[in-house]
């Protein structure tokens, strides 16, 4: 990353660029259908009756008052007039837009263009809510994720960017900058440990793979990666900027996400499978792991395809209405470069899974197991509550074992057995014992069971159909 920083870089000043309209921000007061011959020489002023276009019928242009809030213009009224397209947004009163300030007069109408709508406060309100939805059910780690993502975003802007404008490869600088990404985010939202350092060599091993596959098949498919948006801006910046680069460190920062989401859950599957029998070598592990990891590949996949496709929706109906064949649609520029991108990553991601499980079922293999004196304790009854100790319960010689265990050394039979009906019980009245201390000795109980076994067996049993005396109808 320090090599690849442009360090001597400085970015052009915007106005050399064709950048130099400054953004201010503006209400609409008022709108109309107006024609478009009418004057802008003076804001604000009622404009004359428009005449009507030839042939009669609507007017073609909409007439907008509006109210500057910023800017060296602030609090003065324009007029602006706006042609009635397909492509021009309806405007209403309330309004809140974006104008474009070129000029040095701000009382000339004629300075401002109308451009877009003001997006950021109901921005702020979605990205507040994420955020308190992010730490209300993750708590610390949502919060530690929401942390990882805002030094993404540094990332991104103060080191791919300029590395890229700076003509640096936009391969090797997209390898670069998502591991950096992918170093805060696992150890922000993880922490410092063998499973997480497993994720991150996964997920590292992975982004290079899709790296390599991503050279080759663009080499291998004639892309050029020049579409509209990536011609404008070579256009505008030179030739400083590869595309065929530009296309695929898009598509490796794209598919970092869903990477780190497999190689993540992957390592929990492996780490929680030896949790719960630490007797499972690493072979036994990674065959475990990787059945659970092909449920998730199906759906990984398919996050990434659709992601793509949405985001190239309205050139595909564009194509769609052409009636070009399937065959030349995509082989199109714009639509094979598409493709490349999702199938290389998709292959990414199914990769990940057997590499990210093997190297997790050998670190994990490798580890000690979990110390039994870690887990939570047994909710069974203790010698306080009229059980045995875990020793004696594993014995035979508590509350709950030693009468099974007696009859099995001795051959005698249950109750239940010998009399074919069940009978309660004798109550014991011996005292509650305060501590395991006050406890009688382990032979004195055995005597004890043995005994209660003998007067049990010893009983006449029960025929049949005969109520035992002094019982009713509704007890028997």
């Amino acid at each position: 990353m320090v090599w690849l920083y442009p360090s001597g870089y400085e970015s052009p000043n915007p106005s050399e660029l064709g950048f130099g309209a400054e953004p201010v921000n503006g209400d609409i007061t008022a709108t109309a259908a107006s024609s478009c011959q009418t004057s802008l020489a003076e804001p604000g002023a009622s404009p004359p009756p428009p005449a009507p276009p030839p042939g009669g019928g609507d007017q073609d242009c909409v007439r907008l008052d509006v109210t500057l809030t910023s800017g060296e213009g602030a609090g003065r009224v324009i007029t602006q007039v706006l042609p009635v397209e397909p492509g021009t947004p309806r405007f209403a009163v309330g309004d809140q837009v974006v104008l474009s300030y070129a000029g040095s007069e701000p009382d000339n109408p004629m300075s401002y263009q109308v451009v877009d709508y003001q997006r950021g406060p109901a921005l702020a309100w979605l990205a507040a809510l994420f955020a308190l939805s992010v730490v209300l059910l993750a708590r610390w780690k949502g919060l530690t994720s929401l942390l990882g993502l805002a030094l993404s975003f540094l990332v991104l802007v103060f080191f791919v960017l300029p590395a890229i404008l700076a003509g640096q490869d936009a391969v090797l600088v997209g390898v670069v900058g998502s591991g950096v990404i992918m170093f805060i985010v696992l150890y922000l939202a993880h922490g410092f440990s063998a499973r997480t350092s497993t994720a991150v060599l996964g997920t590292l091993l992975s982004l290079g793979l899709i790296a390599l596959l991503g050279v080759f098949f663009a080499s291998t498919t004639r892309l050029t990666g020049l579409d509209d948006e990536t011609t404008n801006l070579i256009t505008i910046v030179g030739g400083s900027i590869d595309p065929r680069g530009l296309l695929l460190a898009g598509a490796l920062i794209g598919a970092l996400g869903v990477l780190d989401d497999v190689t993540v859950t992957q390592t929990s599957a492996v780490w929680e499978l030896r949790a719960a029998n630490p007797a499972l070598g690493w072979r036994q592990l990674y065959a475990a792991g990787l059945r659970i990891g092909r449920d998730h590949i199906s759906a990984a996949v398919n996050t990434l395809a659709l992601a793509y496709a949405g985001a190239a929706l309205p050139m595909l109906l564009a194509y769609s209405l052409s009636g070009i064949d399937f065959g030349t649609l995509v082989g199109a520029q714009v639509v094979a470069q598409e493709i490349v991108r999702t199938l290389v990553g998709s292959i990414g991601l199914v990769a990940a899974v057997p590499i990210t499980t093997a190297i997790a079922a050998v670190v994990a293999s490798r580890e000690d197991p979990p110390n039994p004196g870690d887990r939570t304790p047994r909710s069974d009854p203790g010698p306080e509550d009229g059980g045995g100790t875990e020793q004696e319960d594993r014995n035979g010689d508590g509350p709950a074992g030693g009468t099974s265990d007696t009859r099995e050394r001795t051959g005698e039979r249950a109750p239940s057995e010998a009399g074919g009906r069940r009978r309660r019980a004798e109550p014991d009245h011996r005292p509650p014992s305060s501590s395991p201390a006050e406890r009688p000795p382990r032979r004195d109980r055995r005597d004890q069971s043995r005994a209660a076994t003998k007067r049990a067996t010893a009983s006449e049993p029960i025929r049949r159909g005969t109520r035992p005396a002094g019982t009713n109808d509704a007890s028997w």
